[in-house]
């Protein structure tokens, strides 16, 4: 018996693989972490740690935070992002209320070596063909700052709609602009993806079906 049989699982589109993200892959995604990794701005920095080491710092202790408080209502999958077997960035797919509200949330990076290659757009499509087909979700949302172009220009890629502009409260008492963008089930039945998700079987009782 898998005692984590979410580790199983993997979602893929064109040339790149989704699978979740492992203890021993953090070392080597850590390192893969470019200079704009973007983290909820709401967290707070140490003092004393470079910037390069707390974001390290944020990677990890975000991984370990969401097996420990993964329960079927609430949950957040960092999946690893793989081209060619070689691990690119991470794409993160969270469920919040989730049996009550069917709506995944997304957040990802991609390392710069890799980026301007389609794949940040075939990452998302992965996440969002799990979440759709197999999870049954009514629709997926996205945030990103104003100058993330790069994400906000996935989201519009894929279908997502404006869905308004948010305030949030960060350390040193800044407030960051938020943009929100929302997907609905039937506007991405629509395109047709193509999607190959396995290994979910086991896990139907970890997301509460």
């Amino acid at each position: 018996m898998n005692d984590w049989p979410l580790f199983g699982l993997r979602m893929r589109c064109r040339d790149v693989t989704l699978r979740p993200v492992r203890e021993v892959d953090l070392p080597v995604l850590a390192d893969l972490l470019p200079p704009d990794y973007d983290q909820d701005p709401r967290l707070e920095s140490f003092p004393g740690l470079s910037v390069a080491a707390d974001q390290r710092r944020l990677f990890c202790q975000g991984y370990w935070r969401a097996l420990g408080t993964w329960s079927p209502s609430s949950w957040v999958l960092h999946l690893a992002v793989e081209v060619s077997g070689r691990p690119v960035g991470v794409q993160t797919l969270e469920g919040d209320d989730f049996p009550a509200l069917r709506t995944v949330d997304t957040a990802s990076w991609l390392t710069p070596s890799v980026r301007g290659r389609g794949f940040g757009v075939a990452m998302r499509t992965a996440a969002l063909g799990f979440a759709f087909s197999t999870l049954e979700a009514v629709a997926a949302v996205s945030s990103a700052v104003p100058e993330n172009a790069a994400s906000l220009g996935v989201s519009r890629r894929l279908g997502y709609e404006d869905n308004g502009v948010g305030l949030v409260s960060a350390p040193g008492g800044r407030v960051v602009e938020l943009r929100h963008l929302r997907l609905t089930a039937e506007t991405w039945r629509s395109a047709r993806h193509e999607v190959t998700v396995t290994g979910f079987e086991g896990c139907r009782p970890w997301f509460g079906l």
